[in-house]
């Protein structure tokens, strides 16, 4: 360990995690989409996010490509920096969950040792994990993006699901088949299996 970290002593401040939820009137958690490109993740997020905030809940997105546009701009896609990429993502969620927000995050998260580290940092008790279960035919079929294409091209590398491997949730808290529901139909679901823990 770097003994200049044994100086890092954390301030305890007056106002808590529970103050701050009471204050919010209800949890702060984390919603952690985990799935393919293409699945559908973000656009749940986005509508899930509009009907929690339509109940007067206070939210944050935090989604794939807008963090590496900005805070993770420096990492690519190869393993570490994907590794690295989650690592950050689940840093800051924790603050955002620390400060009263109900915090949905849209990021593939390919391997289920990051996935269990995001878990373990943020606590089983304010993280509910949701695979967006597409087969890949379908997130190609869509390709909204043109990545599918283009990593079949060889123009990306890394590409989850056809260059790097993608580890399918082993035990996540929901799986929502966004091939086989509306988005809508997806949403309600997601909101009867979180009307408890909120």
């Amino acid at each position: 360990m770097n003994t200049e970290k044994l100086h890092i002593i954390p301030h305890q401040h007056q106002i808590q995690s529970k103050d701050r939820n009471e204050l919010m009137g209800h949890k702060g958690m984390v919603i952690w989409f985990v799935g393919l490109s293409g699945s559908g993740k973000s656009t749940l997020a986005s509508e899930l996010e509009r009907r929690l905030y339509e109940q007067g809940n206070h939210t944050y997105i935090l989604d794939g490509d807008n963090i590496r546009s900005g805070l993770n701009s420096d990492l690519d896609f190869s393993d570490q920096s994907r590794v690295e990429n989650i690592r950050r993502i689940s840093e800051v969620a924790k603050l955002m969950v620390d400060a009263g927000l109900i915090v949905l995050t849209a990021f593939i998260t390919p391997f289920e040792e990051e996935r269990q580290k995001v878990k373990n940092l943020i606590g089983a008790e304010n993280y509910f994990e949701i695979f967006v279960n597409c087969p890949i035919e379908e997130c190609e079929k869509r390709d909204v993006k043109g990545l599918y294409a283009k990593a079949r091209a060889g123009e990306i590398s890394n590409f989850t699901g056809i260059s790097s491997p993608f580890e399918e949730p082993i035990n996540p808290d929901l799986k929502v088949p966004t091939h086989q529901m509306t988005v809508a139909e997806g949403v309600d679901l997601i909101l009867s299996q979180l009307k408890d823990r909120l």
